[in-house]
C-alpha cells in the first residue's frame, strides 16, 4: 500500500477542515448536498463527454493503483533477461522456445517469439516500439481522464457559485431563502477548487509517475532482448541493463 498516497488525502482534507474549524467555523457549513451535485454532476458529465468509453474504463481500473501502485522489481528482471541471454549463448535462440511459452508477460512473451524466429534486432525493435506506444497511449490517457476533471472542476464550482447567485437574486424579497443561495454559491466554489487541487490533479499526476515507471520497464525489456539478438555476451547485458536500476533508484 502507498501510505504517502492514504496520508497526503487525509492531510489536505484535514487542513481544510481544521482551518475552517479554527476559523470558527463548523462542518456543516461545508456540507452542502446542491453543490456537490453541481460540481461532481457537471464534472464528470464533461469528462464523458471528452473521453471515449475504452478509456473512461481503464481510468477507473487503473485507479486502484493510487493506493497500491505496481511492484517494478528491476533487478529481478535484469537476473531474468541475464538467464535468458546465457541460454541464448548456450543453446541458440531457439532454446529460448521454453522461455518464452512459460513467460507471463504478453511483453517479454512477444519479444522472446520474435527472437526464437530469429528476427533481426531492427525489425525486434520495431515491432517492440509499437507495443511500447500502445502501452504508453494507455496508461497517459488514463492519467488525463484525472487531469481533465481537474481542469472542469474548478469552473464547474464557478457555474455552481452563479446558479446559487441566481437562486438569491430571484428571492431577495425572502430573506428565509438568502442563506442556502449564498451558502450554494460559495460552497460550490470550494468544491471545485477542493476536488481539483486536492484529488483529480495529484491523481493525475501518481498515474503518469505509474506509466513511465512501466514504460522503463518495458524498455528494459525492450534493450535486453535486441541486445541478445544482437549476440552481446551476457555480462555486457547485465552491465547495461543495471543503468536502468541505478537511474531508478537515483528518481526513488
Amino acid at each position: 500500500m502507498d501510505i504517502l498516497s492514504v496520508l497526503g488525502v487525509l492531510l489536505g482534507f484535514a487542513a481544510i477542515l481544521g482551518g475552517n474549524f479554527l476559523e470558527g467555523g463548523s462542518l456543516a457549513s461545508l456540507v452542502n448536498f446542491p453543490a456537490l451535485l453541481i460540481v461532481l454532476g457537471g464534472t464528470l458529465g464533461a469528462t464523458l463527454l471528452h473521453f471515449p468509453t475504452r478509456v473512461i474504463f481503464h481510468s477507473i481500473k487503473v485507479l486502484l493503483l493510487i493506493i497500491k501502485p505496481r511492484q517494478f522489481l528491476l533487478e529481478k528482471q535484469l537476473k531474468k533477461v541475464v538467464g535468458w541471454s546465457h541460454v541464448a549463448r548456450k543453446d541458440g535462440l531457439l532454446g529460448l522456445e521454453n522461455a518464452a511459452n512459460n513467460e507471463q508477460d504478453p511483453f517479454a512473451k512477444k519479444g522472446l517469439l520474435l527472437l526464437v524466429d530469429g528476427g533481426e534486432p531492427e525489425l525486434i525493435r520495431g515491432y517492440l516500439d509499437v507495443e511500447l506506444n500502445t502501452i504508453e497511449h494507455e496508461e497517459v490517457q488514463a492519467a488525463k481522464v484525472y487531469e481533465a476533471m481537474g481542469g472542469y472542476s474548478p469552473t464547474i464550482g464557478i457555474i455552481g457559485a452563479v446558479v446559487g447567485l441566481i437562486h438569491v437574486m430571484q428571492n431577495l424579497t425572502d430573506p428565509g431563502s438568502l442563506g442556502a443561495g449564498i451558502a450554494t454559491a460559495f460552497v460550490a466554489t470550494i468544491y471545485g477548487v477542493g476536488f481539483a487541487n486536492l484529488l483529480f490533479l495529484p491523481i493525475a499526476n501518481k498515474l503518469k509517475a505509474q506509466a513511465y515507471g512501466l514504460l522503463q520497464a518495458k524498455e528494459m525489456l525492450q534493450e535486453g532482448i535486441i541486445a541478445i539478438a544482437e549476440g552481446d555476451n551476457p555480462r555486457n547485458i547485465e552491465l547495461k541493463l543495471s543503468g536502468y536500476i541505478t537511474h531508478n533508484k537515483s528518481d526513488g
